[in-house]
């Protein structure tokens, strides 16, 4: 009977030892201070946009020889070099620089509608971009006026800096769409280049848009057509 009763001892205690081991046994829980896993690289923030890297037009030149100074003084031809340009396109022989007036006179309907407006500065010039809607541009006369100039509408005077105004007017053209809005809503830009101090809108009505360029002097200019998108430069020394 005492036999009996260390044996069925003996199991017991050798049950509660080996429930003891299964429960050490147990997988270890996921502690708390595990790291965050990392965003995955080169995503776009949810609100926002990537940044870009702007690349500059690329400029194609559609034609400069029948434009034609009205001053009869001939000028210095264009380094081709200074000009951008790509593999498709060169720059005319005949673009010159000058400081007469240079005039191309168009009729063709309808009228022109003009997009956007831009200036920048370049090694030796700073340019000034007209950009336009369709395949061809209006016509134009480039001169130097005298100051003041008046807004076409209300006849008030428009003080520009510097100590020229180079005009850019455009004929059989327009800067609004067919709803009558505005499609170059900003009349006046001042970059203050080394040249072109400000750019004011003079008219933009019944057929005629016109722009004058504030200048630190009285400097050489030069008038490109170019295509891909339509635009007229216009260059002016430093």
């Amino acid at each position: 009977m005492r036999l009996r009763l260390g044996l069925c001892a003996l199991g017991l205690v050798g049950g509660l030892l080996g429930a003891g081991c299964e429960k050490q046994q147990e997988p270890p829980t996921v502690p708390m201070d595990v790291p965050a896993v990392p965003a995955p690289t080169n995503t776009v923030p949810r609100e926002g946009s990537a940044p870009t890297t702007a690349t500059p037009p690329v400029e194609r030149v559609l034609d400069t020889g029948s434009a034609q100074g009205t001053g009869g003084k001939a000028s210095a031809p264009v380094d081709a070099g200074s000009a951008p340009a790509d593999a498709g396109s060169a720059l005319a022989a005949d673009a010159t620089w000058t400081l007469e007036a240079v005039e191309k006179k168009r009729s063709e309907p309808p009228s022109v509608t003009m997009s956007s407006v831009r200036t920048g500065t370049h090694e030796g010039y700073d340019r000034t971009v007209f950009e336009f809607a369709g395949p061809r541009l209006p016509g134009y006369q480039v001169s130097y006026v005298k100051t003041p100039v008046q807004d076409c509408g209300s006849g008030d005077d428009v003080p520009v800096p510097g100590k020229a105004a180079l005009q850019v007017r455009f004929t059989r053209a327009q800067a609004h769409n067919e709803q009558g809005q505005a499609t170059v809503a900003q009349r006046t830009f001042k970059p203050a280049l080394p040249s072109v101090l400000e750019l004011a809108r003079l008219c933009a009505f019944e057929g005629e848009v016109t722009w004058v360029l504030g200048t630190t002097r009285k400097a050489p200019f030069r008038v490109l057509e170019l295509t891909q998108p339509t635009r007229l430069v216009l260059d002016v020394q430093h």
